[in-house]
């Protein structure tokens, strides 16, 4: 009915049902019908209509003028929400992980904003799964499995996963030759890598470990550092330990057993048009996935 009463105000305001016709680019009949089913709706005339000349009635007249200003209102507002849609420029809220954010993505963010100067970018890194509806963000990053349905999502890529550590802690505690020898290992254990999954390509064996950790964390990167340190063995990121495993400061441990990947998504909530700011963020990072090696889907036994 909405559409219809905008369409009586236009009539009204061109003069005829052939220059409404003109204006909304419509055929002639499709406005007659349409002012008909509004005029049945409402119950009474609202047009005086002769070959020559059109008129509104005094029910046409009382209704134009108190739907008129009504109707150049919404239209102001729609133009100013396409308007705002369409405009690469604004602000844009993202919710990520803290590591994955501020290591991996950095270059992304760099380029992103040097792009796009009328952007401006409000990125709230937590390693905690905070709830993007209540929180207001415009997208998140999200890496594992994802449990929300009712989220739309777009995946950047996998994160590969290898099990590490120190030369002197194996040197001490000697190298683990099979998955029942961890458990007279120290395990360090980061979230959210709570449970281990591996995978054995050589036969296709996949067993689930649930580690009983001596040292538990919930930042990767300290996690790395206490590898290192010789604390134990640790199932962390490549992306966050692929440094000290080139420079030798730490080890693979078990290279047999891949580690099965952990997905890296882009989420945002379900609506049907993502404004143009978060939509050319979007194809950003896309794109930055895509051409870069640690998030690929190529094997980590090498």
């Amino acid at each position: 009915m909405l559409d219809d009463l905008a369409l009586f105000v236009t009539i009204v305001d061109a003069g005829s049902l052939h220059a409404a016709a003109v204006r909304e680019d419509l055929p002639a009949a499709t406005v007659t019908r349409r002012l008909q089913k509004l005029e049945s709706e409402l119950g009474y005339r609202l047009l005086n209509r002769s070959a020559r000349r059109l008129q509104p009635t005094a029910e046409g007249w009382q209704y134009y003028e108190q739907c008129r200003p009504l109707v150049h209102a919404l239209r102001h507002a729609t133009q100013q929400l396409d308007a705002s849609l369409a405009a690469v420029s604004g602000a844009i809220r993202v919710l990520a992980p803290v590591n994955f954010a501020s290591g991996l993505l950095t270059p992304a963010w760099v380029s992103f904003m040097q792009q796009y100067p009328d952007i401006t970018l409000e990125l709230e890194l937590s390693n905690r799964l905070q709830d993007l509806v209540t929180s207001g963000a415009d997208l998140a990053i999200r890496v594992g499995s994802l449990d929300d349905s009712s989220l739309m999502q777009r995946r950047l890529g996998s994160a590969g996963l290898v099990m590490v550590a120190s030369p002197a802690y194996l040197s001490k505690a000697g190298t683990p030759q099979d998955l029942a020898d961890l458990e007279r290992h120290a395990l360090i254990v980061a979230e959210p890598l709570r449970t281990w999954r591996l995978r054995r390509p050589g036969d296709g064996v996949e067993m689930v470990i649930q580690p009983q950790a001596r040292m538990r964390v919930n930042e990767m990167r300290l996690a790395v550092e206490m590898a290192e340190g010789g604390i134990g063995i640790l199932l962390c990121p490549l992306l966050q330990c692929r440094q000290e495993v080139a420079e030798g400061r730490l080890a693979r441990v078990l290279p047999d057993w891949m580690p099965q990947p952990r997905h890296v998504y882009a989420v945002w909530t379900q609506r049907r048009y993502l404004p143009a700011r978060v939509r050319v963020l979007l194809e950003h990072l896309a794109a930055f996935a895509q051409d870069n090696p640690l998030l690929s889907d190529e094997d980590l036994s090498g």
